[in-house]
């Protein structure tokens, strides 16, 4: 695959998703965008790829947020266009059949924080700043922020960062629940790695059934909720991993899971 503004790349069965405008501090425009969903998209085709881990190049910024360039002269229509369009590759995100890890290396401001929700855990840097400050500039979150910020951190801390554009450290994105790890720049590489491939020594099929439980189960009543997973449990129940899985257990060794 080859891109303008990504860098990807596949090491030991891990996916890395960089973005690579680091003139812009990484911010999204509409072709960083369109390349963002042809890469994933790929990624979840390629049997090679067992977890991707999705950062920003240099040390400053993750995604900077959107380039403003390209907003000046949006129009109702266009506005609505430009978010649908990044709002359906967040979707992709987040519904991705394998472990998605953020690495925020830097600024994850407006799009960025929004795109980092998006992945399934979040890992910072101790240099790394989050939060949503569309209002300053006039607008709102229009990737997927006013949504996903209130289920991760709940309704009113979600309000209060979006009202106030204000933008937090890593520590305070850590303790308000929006990342679930901080480690020194130096470390984020080797903690992002680690983290995948302790995902990943897991049963494939078991994960992303994991991934869709969670995420569909989020927008149902816990009684629909409960009767999902437990047709994902059965589904699981039904393959060569689990069988391989509880025969490893019993016998105490290490499994070998096949995705089948």
């Amino acid at each position: 695959m080859e891109f303008k503004n990504l860098q990807v790349k596949v090491e030991d069965g891990i996916g890395w998703i960089i973005v690579n405008r680091p003139e812009k501090l990484n911010a999204l425009n509409w072709q960083t965008v369109e390349e963002l969903r042809e890469a994933f998209a790929a990624f979840a085709d390629d049997e090679a790829v067992r977890a991707v881990i999705f950062t920003g190049s240099g040390e400053k910024a993750f995604v900077a947020g959107a380039d403003i360039t390209e907003l000046v002269n949006l129009d109702e229509e266009k506005g609505r266009e430009y978010a649908r369009k990044g709002q359906k590759v967040t979707e992709l995100i987040e519904s991705f059949p394998k472990p998605v890890i953020a690495g925020l290396n830097g600024f994850a401001l407006g799009g960025g924080t929004e795109f980092a929700m998006a992945c399934h855990v979040r890992v910072a840097s101790t240099n790394a700043k989050m939060g949503q400050p569309e209002v300053k500039i006039g607008l709102i979150p229009g990737y997927g922020g006013t949504q996903r910020l209130a289920r991760l951190v709940g309704k009113g801390r979600a309000l209060e960062l979006i009202l106030t554009g204000r933008t937090i450290d890593a520590q305070e994105a850590y303790r308000l629940g929006l990342v679930n790890a901080v480690v020194a720049p130096g470390e984020l590489h080797g903690a992002c790695v680690a983290l995948a491939k302790e995902m990943t020594a897991n049963a494939p099929l078991a994960l992303g059934l994991a991934i869709k439980a969670v995420n569909k189960g989020l927008e149902r009543p816990l009684d629909e909720a409960l009767e999902r997973e437990a047709k994902y449990f059965g589904r699981v129940c039904a393959t060569e991993d689990s069988v391989e899985g509880t025969k490893a257990f019993l016998e105490k060794r290490k499994p070998n899971f096949r995705g089948r």
